[in-house]
């Protein structure tokens, strides 16, 4: 039953939304189109806000959500309580100014909270509430201090803020920014260790049975391994517990963040890389991974303005921001990016025009976008939702192959294998990058996979820690996992299966080069050869084949498992050679031939392709399953040049075959809106664009 005042709060509520929607929809976030602009407010900026203005640039800008602050670091609000720090420059209505005229233009508010830190002067009154390292240090920026995620400040204060701001705003959403426990300083990058806090030891002894909490971060260290599971358990409790007080209060409020437990609307990052390689396809990883492996959830994919903690006030190159952009929508998020501020007097307004562009194209197609269904027969497993280190680099080596083959595939996160059972045994092929530990009920639904008819390719240390899965799915066993193969040949020696090494009879190695014993396997390819002899030219030479080699297949009764005991992911992300994306290709269309059959271009590599089938997103159409067509977006990424950004170029005559059991009644352009010719035959859709600019999606109703 709902309370009786949460349900006047409904009440109240929906008479402030468009007639068609309150009687339509049942939660305004799952239409899924989110036009998101979030103004990370400084302290300062609260004298100078107006709403007025504000809302005029949500307008002019297509927005249809704002985020902006409301409290946990700083109150931008008039708070009654005394451990709630008020923003000195706050002025006493702005925030209820904003609510109020926003959603007299029909735009949604969510709030931001951060209770990462307090004010020096709630410190002083309450040390106990704050972080404090194994040395005795605490965690601070200025004068704001972290906090202990256990202490009552978040167990119990935090709600407390939460509650005002309900009661005091008639607001659609709340964010929270840096949830969980801080070991970081990451606006100085510094790490600091696990929070010795004594809240923080009490609730593990009680949680452990007694233990000691850990003070080092070992992976091989059982406790610490406990640790890992107190932590997931605890941030869980904190989530649910917020779930229920804010769906009490108003069930039209969405709860949105990084994680997925008890959230509506999960929100992932598109930030600027201060390392090279950069990344091009963030936003489709951070989509694609999300809206596959949280297939019930809205995903909010931000494009971060700022280059760096350090450096916030410079935004990144527009065309990044626009690929940014493109490749949200074309996974199925909205839009949705953060900046510094509010718009007026921005310090880098270069971002402006694209802002306004595809958050105006986004407006006027928006039944095209939001609701999609994947073709993909292929999917990739990440490692995680926000991958680092060597799987990473492993991780979108895979991808960049794909990408640029234009293979439809789907990302899938590791965690979450045993949560889409049906969805993991209905794939084609399976690629694990680097998988290196899987809990036993993902490896049984593997198996199943496996028996069923996925084919399995797996790289570098996946399955490290577990041999006999290696063994049984593989039929490899490890003589040594990590080996710098600077200097090792491999040998494309079965030329039925490695078509497309015409002229070359080696290709070198880099980084981690696996010795498996392959023998159980029931084929084994690309022979590995010795270092041979360094030095000069006279002397060179001397690569003998090792008795290992770099890929093995074993076949089971309706699937086969390949391993590729090497970084072969990363040599291609680090340094972009075409041999190591053919290793991979090769093997894919051995195990899959069809791989083609659902889409086929001349595109270049520098065009992304995402293929979509799509049911168009209008309240009437909410429960709606069945397809209106296919919709095939290309993200031209030519100006990309692998370490900065420019316009991309023009690519003209670009021809699709588009697998499609039923003849189209009409195709046309979205970015154009002009008819596309095409001829349908044999169940397969011909077509042609004569030229791509920036971006285009073409419908196939």
């Amino acid at each position: 039953m709902i309370r009786f005042s949460a349900l006047i709060c409904l009440l109240l509520y929906a008479f402030t939304l468009p007639a068609q929607e309150s009687a339509d929809q049942d939660f305004w976030w799952k239409r899924n189109n989110l036009r998101v602009i979030q103004m990370n407010l400084p302290a300062y900026e609260a004298a100078t806000i107006n709403a007025d203005s504000i809302v005029e640039d949500l307008v002019n800008f297509s927005a249809n959500t704002l985020l902006i602050n409301a409290g946990g670091i700083m109150a931008f609000y008039p708070t009654k309580l005394d451990f709630h720090y008020t923003n000195p420059y706050m002025k006493n209505n702005v925030l209820g100014d904003v609510v109020k005229k926003c959603h007299e233009k029909n735009i949604r508010v969510i709030v931001r909270f951060d209770f990462s830190r307090v004010h020096e002067s709630i410190f002083k009154a309450h040390p106990d509430w704050c972080y404090i390292s194994p040395k005795g240090e605490r965690i601070i920026n200025t004068d704001m201090y972290v906090v202990s995620i256990n202490a009552p400040y978040v167990q119990e204060k935090a709600f407390k803020i939460i509650e005002e701001v309900i009661d005091t705003f008639p607001i659609d959403g709340i964010f929270l920014n840096m949830p969980g426990y801080q070991v970081n300083n990451p606006y100085e990058g510094k790490y600091h260790g696990i929070d010795q806090n004594d809240f923080d030891k009490k609730r593990f002894a009680e949680y452990s049975g007694g233990k000691t909490l850990p003070t080092e971060e070992n992976k091989a260290d059982p406790l610490y391994q406990q640790y890992l599971e107190f932590k997931k358990v605890t941030v869980e409790d904190w989530s649910e517990k917020l779930h229920k007080l804010v769906k009490a209060k108003n069930p039209q409020i969405a709860i949105c963040t990084y994680s997925d437990k008890f959230v509506d609307i999960i929100r992932h990052e598109s930030q600027s890389m201060t390392t090279l390689p950069y990344w091009p396809y963030s936003a489709s990883d951070n989509v694609g991974n999300a809206v596959n492996s949280f297939p019930n959830h809205v995903i909010s994919n931000a494009s971060i303005q700022q280059i760096s903690f350090q450096s916030r006030y410079n935004a990144v190159e527009p065309q990044e921001v626009q690929i940014r952009l493109y490749e949200n929508i074309a996974n199925g998020s909205g839009l949705d990016m953060s900046m510094m501020g509010d718009m007026r007097g921005y310090e880098d307004e270069r971002n402006y025009g694209v802002f306004k562009k595809v958050y105006a194209f986004h407006k006027k197609h928006e039944p095209y976008f939001g609701k999609y269904k994947s073709l993909a027969k292929i999917a990739v497993i990440a490692p995680g939702a926000w991958p680092n280190g060597d799987p990473m680099q492993e991780y979108r080596g895979i991808q960049l192959m794909l990408r640029e083959a234009h293979i439809p595939f789907d990302i899938v996160e590791d965690g979450q294998i045993e949560n889409l059972a049906e969805k993991i045994k209905n794939y084609q092929l399976l690629i694990l990058p680097e998988i290196t530990y899987l809990k036993p009920e993902a490896i049984k639904i593997l198996k199943e996979a496996s028996a069923n008819g996925t084919n399995l390719i797996a790289t570098n240390r996946s399955f490290f820690d577990s041999p006999e899965i290696l063994m049984q799915l593989f039929g490899a066993k490890i003589d040594k996992k990590d080996n710098d193969g600077a200097g090792n040949y491999l040998i494309p020696d079965k030329r039925e299966i490695f078509k497309s090494f015409k002229g070359q009879s080696m290709i070198f190695w880099k980084f981690n080069l696996g010795m498996y014993d392959l023998s159980a396997a029931d084929q084994k390819f690309l022979p590995i050869l010795t270092k041979g002899r360094p030095g000069p030219p006279e002397i060179i030479g001397g690569h003998e084949p090792t008795g290992y080699y770099a890929m093995g297949i074993k076949n089971h009764p309706k699937s086969k498992a390949i391993i590729f005991p090497e970084n072969l992911g990363k040599i291609y992300y680090m340094h972009g050679y075409q041999e190591h994306k053919k290793l991979l290709l090769d093997a894919i269309r051995y195990v899959l031939p069809e791989v083609s059959e659902t889409f086929l271009t001349n595109a270049p590599a520098r065009i992304e392709t995402i293929l979509k089938e799509f049911t168009k997103n209008t309240v009437s159409n909410k429960n709606k399953q069945t397809s209106d067509g296919l919709i095939l977006h290309l993200i031209n990424l030519t100006g990309f040049s692998g370490n900065t950004y420019f316009e991309p170029l023009p690519v003209f005559d670009l021809d699709f075959k588009i697998k499609s059991d039923k003849k189209p009644q009409k195709v046309f352009t979205l970015t154009d809106e002009k008819p596309v010719k095409f001829t349908w035959t044999n169940g397969v859709v011909n077509l042609k664009i004569n030229k791509l600019e920036d971006f285009n999606s073409i419908v196939i109703e």
